[in-house]
């Protein structure tokens, strides 16, 4: 959590720190992307319970149960996570496309460190009056900056290649990204119905 913020206030020193300790994939997923989405999932689910969120199609505020927030929370959490390894293998992809050779390793710690201001700033889903669509909006300008400093120190493009190489990364990161706000937002307004059905059968009578 602390890495998130100093990856906003500092980019440059912490984004050298990030690159200069190589760390493997699994040990960034683990100890980083892991505890930073389990805390976010912990206050957000705690503002669904005790405040609530606006829900329907004509919006009115509700306060989930327990076992609804906890389905939801998961359910945010797997996505996520796809999200960063999605992002982690479209950036690998592109990197070839601008005749880069990078690992997987290099791509997954670009996206898991840039996607960090985006994920913690979901924390302020957990009150009842802020929308989805202004946490990710704002994350994701966040991200953007982060990912400025942090993809030619990981990924170290060529120069004449380095800031199309950007824009096309901060493209495929807000498609993705979107989408998982996209199916939040559904989700809200009361599009699956199979997994409200799915929590009120597990809370018991």
């Amino acid at each position: 959590m602390i890495k998130a913020f100093l990856l906003i206030i500092e980019p440059v020193p912490t984004w050298d720190r990030i690159v200069a300790a190589q760390r493997k994939w699994g040990s960034i997923l683990l100890g980083h992307v892991v505890p930073v989405l389990l805390l976010v999932s912990f206050v957000e689910g705690y503002g669904l319970v005790h405040w609530g969120k606006p829900r329907g199609e004509v919006p009115h505020n509700q306060k989930f149960s327990i076992t609804q927030a906890a389905i939801f929370e998961a359910a945010q959490f797997i996505l996520s996570v796809a999200i960063v390894f999605l992002g982690a293998k479209l950036l690998k992809a592109l990197g070839e496309t601008f005749h880069g050779r990078h690992t997987f390793g290099q791509t997954f710690t670009l996206a898991a460190y840039s996607l960090t201001p985006l994920f913690v700033l979901r924390m302020l889903d957990a009150f009842s009056a802020i929308s989805p669509w202004l946490t990710w909006g704002v994350g994701i300008v966040l991200s953007s900056t982060v990912l400025y400093s942090g993809l030619p120190r990981v990924m170290q493009p060529d120069p004449p290649h380095a800031f199309g190489l950007y824009l096309i990364s901060v493209v495929l990161l807000l498609i993705i990204s979107g989408l998982g706000c996209f199916l939040t937002t559904w989700y809200l307004q009361g599009k699956f119905p199979a997994l409200d059905q799915l929590a009120r059968r597990l809370s018991g009578p």
